[in-house]
């Protein structure tokens, strides 16, 4: 198997995913990408509102956060990705862009029409408890803790045929852990 040219270290909020991402690219010498940092003002105030995003609300940001992995890996950039990416079709989109068929990237010609993105997920989960606990602690985040029920109901563990790993939070996250 090759070597990925992405990272994507998934799960619901508060597993960890923007810690792990920044630690283990810092540890690996790859770029970091949080998720988060991407979602549209829309997206933001919807769920500050405690309403949950639907497939609509995410397909344009996935599409731009696909773009930005096929610029950087195509550039010869490996790539550490944080972000939920709960269910298998949103996965599918940061691999191979919208409907299978990746966006042109203007920046990179023609070479890029069609790319895949070779992805390893590191799939973080825990119990809702688990969660829950850490979700109710933080703090200057727009996600709030009473969409966690509805990320659990959408969430999509990875499964054959994708390449993942699954990593189970603990109740205190060490660096042992990663």
């Amino acid at each position: 198997m090759a070597a990925p040219g992405a990272l994507l270290v998934m799960g619901v909020s508060g597993s960890g995913k923007s810690t792990v991402g920044a630690l283990l690219a810092s540890e690996l010498g790859w770029k970091f990408y949080d998720a988060d940092d991407y979602h549209s003002e829309e997206n933001r105030k919807k769920m500050g509102k405690g309403i949950p995003l639907n497939d609509q609300d995410r397909i344009p940001w996935l599409c731009n956060l696909h773009d930005i992995l096929l610029r950087d890996v195509a550039l010869g950039q490996h790539v550490v990705l944080a972000c939920s990416a709960l269910k298998k079709m949103y996965r599918d989109i940061l691999t191979q862009g919208k409907d299978g068929a990746a966006p042109k990237c203007k920046e990179l010609g023609r070479e890029a029409k069609g790319a895949k993105i070779q992805l390893l997920v590191v799939h973080l989960s825990g119990s809702f408890e688990v969660i829950s606990e850490r979700l109710l602690k933080r703090k200057g985040h727009f996600m709030p803790p009473e969409l966690l029920q509805s990320q659990f109901e959408t969430l999509e563990p990875p499964a054959a045929p994708e390449k993942f790993i699954q990593q189970f939070t603990p109740q205190q996250p060490t660096l042992d852990a990663v």
